[in-house]
């Protein structure tokens, strides 16, 4: 692959995850925040832009970088994912707890809780599976369609998550930012369970 398709391919992704926070970040709403909530809701800008590499790493469609490394990037986002969906999780529930106690219930009256909590769930129950793998000798094929399964449910529920709530996420970089995650996350998938 030549240098400038790299290079363009390079600087698309990085526009593609810096953008959505970079635009956020102008909201006027910051202002009536505290800053608790904000780093909250980054957090979850953050979560939902590493969605958008995790498909690109797993199949390996990025230039210059080997299967074996994309496979090792792939597991730290997954990490950062975790870790962006519970200081999410954890800034909204110390700015609000009855809030965030009710969407873990599924009790909350807003609809984009129930799909940010379904997401959350199956976040955790990836991240679970994949550090109990070995140990429960799951076989590489049926780890790949569980885990392919888990990360449809978690970018389905937090797609319609951001599209559902009107906060600091500014509106066609949300937009954008969301197709891109379910495409990416279409095609790996269709790789996956209908490859010939």
């Amino acid at each position: 692959m030549g240098a400038t398709r790299t290079g363009l391919i390079w600087g698309a992704l990085a526009t593609a995850l810096c953008a959505p926070l970079l635009a956020a970040g102008f909201s006027p709403l910051l202002q009536y925040r505290q800053p608790i909530y904000i780093i909250a809701g980054f957090a979850g800008i953050a979560g939902l832009a590493l969605l958008l590499l995790q498909p690109i790493l797993a199949g390996n469609y990025l230039p210059d970088i080997s299967a074996k490394r994309a496979r090792k990037i792939h597991k730290i986002i997954g990490i950062a994912l975790v870790l962006m969906v519970l200081a999410h999780v954890i800034g909204l529930w110390i700015t609000s707890p009855p809030d965030v106690i009710d969407a873990l219930l599924f009790r909350s009256p807003t609809p984009f809780s129930i799909w940010g909590v379904t997401a959350m769930w199956a976040v955790f129950a990836t991240a679970i599976l994949a550090a109990l793998r070995r140990k429960l000798r799951i076989r590489l094929h049926s780890w790949r369609y569980a885990h392919m399964m888990l990360a449809v449910i978690i970018v389905i529920g937090t797609v319609v998550h951001a599209l559902m709530i009107d906060g600091t996420m500014e509106f066609y970089t949300k937009i954008a930012l969301c197709a891109l995650v379910v495409v990416a996350t279409a095609i790996r998938a269709k790789q996956l369970f209908f490859k010939s």
